[in-house]
């Protein structure tokens, strides 16, 4: 008996051990999202459900914002450590001298589209001219939409620029606009089709204007490459490997999060759509595409100057 009592209490101390490791190990990461949850953020949500933080020892929040333009300033001011924003987004808070770094991608192309009815008489940019085309947020979207048009030899000029807020679609079947740019293609479309009024698309990466990433992640440059956000993009890329080996598995695995709220027939419908669109390894980008964009929104206005690429793309441990 006193033998096994000793064998009983060495294990008993061992596994305290271990679990006083375990939690001292164990780090915590603040995520800021862009917007509310939606399979945009697939491999975030998956990785929570599938319990590969844990297993990474990482406790990861994931806060939704009540106001979108806040998480990059937020991570630039060290509040979190990393937030989710938009290459475009990134030039211009870079040129407004906030100090972030990409060190990550979601959502390696762009999602960003031109929308109008399936029935409208619009069939290519051309038939613009004379148009009214809604928009939700200034300054990119009608960088965007300039692009396109020049491209057809038309200008902004030659259309009429209505200030719908966000409702993109409702302003078309409305008919207050003929068209709505900034719409996500993964989503409006969709949307529309489940309304019964589908919808036609142009995407600006076919019309003049260079491709993006979509999304990525953000952070203070004193938090790049830092051990846990390391550890945090390679459970990313693990995430993002599941959803595309096992798509309707991990479907259910993330609308499990927040069943009431995510599973829907809109969502079962962009999941599809946007697995194509997952960068397949977190850290990889393309610095030549970053500079042509840089160069792009320079060109349009939106920043003073292209910041220099390796002052803000950290790219440890990209292949």
């Amino acid at each position: 008996m006193k033998i096994k009592h000793l064998f009983y209490s060495v294990g008993l101390s061992l596994w305290i051990a271990a679990s006083s490791v375990t939690k001292a190990s164990t780090q915590e990461v603040t995520v800021l999202l862009d917007w509310f949850i939606n399979p945009d953020h697939a491999p975030l949500i998956v990785a929570e459900q599938e319990g590969l933080f844990e297993q990474s020892g990482l406790k990861v929040t994931l806060v939704e914002p009540a106001d979108p333009s806040l998480p990059p300033k937020l991570a630039a001011a060290k509040k979190a450590d990393l937030a989710i924003s938009y290459q475009p987004s990134l030039m211009v808070d870079l040129n407004n001298a906030l100090p972030l770094m990409r060190v990550g991608t979601i959502v390696n192309s762009p999602l960003n589209s031109l929308v109008v009815l399936a029935d409208s008489d619009i069939q290519s940019i051309n038939d613009l001219k004379g148009k009214t085309v809604g928009f939700s947020v200034g300054g990119f979207e009608d960088a965007v939409l300039g692009a396109m048009l020049e491209t057809h030899g038309l200008t902004l000029n030659d259309v009429q620029l209505v200030n719908v807020n966000f409702a993109l679609s409702p302003s078309l079947y409305a008919g207050q606009v003929d068209a709505v740019i900034g719409a996500f293609r993964n989503f409006e479309l969709n949307q529309m089709d489940i309304d019964g009024r589908p919808g036609r698309a142009f995407y600006p990466e076919e019309h003049g204007v260079p491709a993006y990433e979509e999304l990525i992640f953000v952070a203070h440059p004193d938090y790049a490459g830092t051990p846990k956000i390391e550890r945090f993009l390679d459970v990313m890329d693990q995430a993002t490997q599941l959803i595309l080996d096992s798509p309707d598995a991990m479907y259910r695995s993330f609308v499990s999060y927040r069943p009431d709220d995510l599973d829907n027939e809109l969502n079962r419908r962009a999941w599809r759509d946007t697995l194509p669109k997952f960068a397949q390894k977190t850290r990889q980008t393309d610095v030549d595409q970053w500079e042509r964009f840089g160069e792009f929104m320079a060109e349009r206005g939106l920043i003073q100057n292209p910041p220099s690429t390796e002052s803000y793309l950290f790219v440890k441990g990209a292949q």
